[in-house]
């Protein structure tokens, strides 16, 4: 805890005296413009001094500064827009590193199981994949040194390092007598940003994208060039709560779709050098797919201007729920202390010339999150469309600004699924990895050679779990001392015996793999399937 005390406080009111001197260029600039900014922050900052003071003089109990101005950077922010934001510098390196799209490590997805860092899947082509680490191989020892009831942090630590250099682990196997040693050299581990990318059924393509990092539209364009091979014919690109990234990646996902020379998405705000656009490149762009994008009210921002420009272009369906309605553009500033600002630079609009930005007040970020939780928040949208700004796609549909993407489809999500059932899937023991790695260990499964299971579409479309498997996950359950609702569990059966095959096709196969099987049972998905014929009639309306 930092106290603050006479010197510090003497210390602090010289930084204050010294950031006056420093904004005052800045501010004169402003005044300059007809402006009262410099009187305003030249006050401001001497009331600044005074509440400090006082704080000293005054406050009954120890201080964390950094936590105090912290505080107040944040509240600065937070009077501008929902989406300009002060980002502290122990927040910073994880942001960055999300969106830079790498780090260095041996490239583990993990959990901590038991007391043991348990691996759920190898990152493909990462060291740990190349070294032969398998989903359910457990990491009993780092470096020689016993890693019973690591944290996860620690394990971040202990795993993570420079490219080039090794770490010693030792591994438990499912089925194996003894452990044995790995020695794995780290590498550049890529984060991406594509979850899935897998053939749903023998002609559609399914992408499920999380972000828009730095390398999001090379991922896009190499899953849709995989996916050919497989033999697509149409795609369903998934951008469910997908909250956006960097405004580049979402021009270039939306370039990949469109076959003519038009705006994508242009940007305007007060400086000359924020106003950009946005032109596709027809070579680029494959106009022979059908498309059908998903969205929710999680899709944001990025994932906003990619559905806004497939909408606005008329290069296919939009469906699922009204989008989050962010319109706004940020620019991440970075701060002599290692932290950083974002803050809002320019609107965005889409093709049509829409704002999609929902409307907000200033300090009023909790209402503003809230109201995407509303149960009607979709009657309440539709019943507010004759307020709403139209405007006219390509070929002359109507569509709406000031609030979202509103999809051409409205699918709602399932809530089918109990609440028990999601929480026994959310167990932090994951009993159904646990069971689904200890069914193919002592099953010839695990080899790919039983009839229905040597390659993943044979697996996919005609292996299912006996109900003697579903009663056997029922008493691991009981063995475990894990609680469940069996009203619960019967009333949704099929969904959790869908999610134990996803886990037995993640073990044989992969991430891929895993979602391929858990997504059919999607309500979304298999809504949206039915409008293919509907999306393959912008292609016949497009050169």
């Amino acid at each position: 805890m930092k106290k603050i005390k006479s010197k510090r406080l003497l210390s602090l009111l010289g930084a204050a005296i010294v950031i006056i001197i420093l904004v005052a260029p800045f501010s004169r600039n402003l005044y300059s413009q007809g402006k009262d900014s410099y009187k305003i922050i030249r006050s401001k900052m001497q009331v600044l001094n005074q509440i400090l003071q006082f704080i000293n003089q005054y406050y009954f109990d120890t201080i964390e500064l950094d936590k105090l101005m912290e505080g107040a950077f944040k509240g600065m922010m937070k009077e501008l827009d929902p989406h300009s934001i002060y980002i502290p510098g122990k927040k910073l390196e994880d942001i960055d590193e999300k969106f830079k799209g790498t780090f260095q490590g041996i490239g583990i997805e993990f959990d901590i199981l038991g007391g043991y860092i348990t691996v759920i899947s190898p990152v493909a082509d990462s060291p740990s994949e190349r070294a032969g680490l398998l989903p359910g191989d457990q990491i009993i020892a780092i470096n020689g040194k016993d890693a019973y009831n690591i944290t996860k942090d620690q394990v971040f630590k202990d795993l993570r390092g420079k490219k080039g250099t090794s770490v010693n682990i030792t591994v438990r196997r499912i089925g194996l007598d003894d452990p044995f040693e790995v020695t794995i050299i780290r590498d550049n581990i890529p984060i991406y940003s594509v979850r899935a990318s897998i053939m749903y059924d023998d002609s559609t393509g399914y992408i499920w994208l999380t972000r828009f990092s730095a390398t999001t539209a090379t991922e896009v364009k190499k899953s849709i060039e995989n996916l050919k091979k497989q033999g697509m014919t149409r795609l369903l690109f998934d951008l469910r709560n997908n909250s956006g990234g960097y405004l580049e990646q979402a021009a270039g996902i939306a370039d990949l779709f469109i076959t003519q020379k038009d705006t994508l998405v242009f940007t305007k705000g007060k400086r000359k050098d924020t106003e950009q656009v946005f032109i596709a490149h027809p070579h680029i762009g494959d106009g022979n797919i059908p498309l059908v994008v998903l969205v929710n009210r999680g899709s944001a921002s990025a994932s906003e201007i990619v559905s806004g420009a497939i909408q606005d272009i008329d290069r296919g369906l939009i469906a699922g729920e009204t989008t989050f309605g962010k319109g706004l553009v940020q620019k991440q500033l970075p701060l002599k202390d290692g932290s950083a600002i974002r803050i809002t630079i320019a609107r965005y609009f889409t093709p049509s010339g829409r704002l999609i930005q929902r409307p907000y007040e200033k300090g009023g970020d909790d209402q503003y999150y809230l109201k995407l939780y509303e149960k009607d928040r979709e009657k309440k949208i539709d019943s507010l469309k004759a307020l709403r700004p139209k405007y006219l796609t390509r070929s002359g549909r109507v569509v709406y600004g000031g609030g979202g993407i509103t999809p051409d489809i409205y699918i709602p999500r399932d809530t089918l699924i109990e609440n028990e059932t999601y929480k026994l899937l959310s167990n932090s023991k994951r009993p159904l990895f646990n069971w689904a790695s200890i069914y193919l260990s002592n099953n010839e499964m695990k080899n790919k050679t039983s009839e229905n299971i040597n390659n993943f579409t044979k697996f996919r479309d005609h292996w299912s779990l006996s109900e003697y498997e579903f009663q056997d996950f029922l008493f691991y359950l009981k063995q475990e001392d894990i609680q469940y609702d069996s009203t619960a569990i019967y009333n949704n059966k099929n969904y959790i015996m869908n999610h134990l095959k996803a886990e037995c096709a993640g073990i044989l196969w992969g991430n891929n793999e895993t979602w391929g099987i858990r997504r059919r049972t999607d309500n979304q998905i298999i809504e949206a399937l039915k409008y293919f014929e509907e999306a393959s009639s912008f292609l016949d309306d497009n050169p």
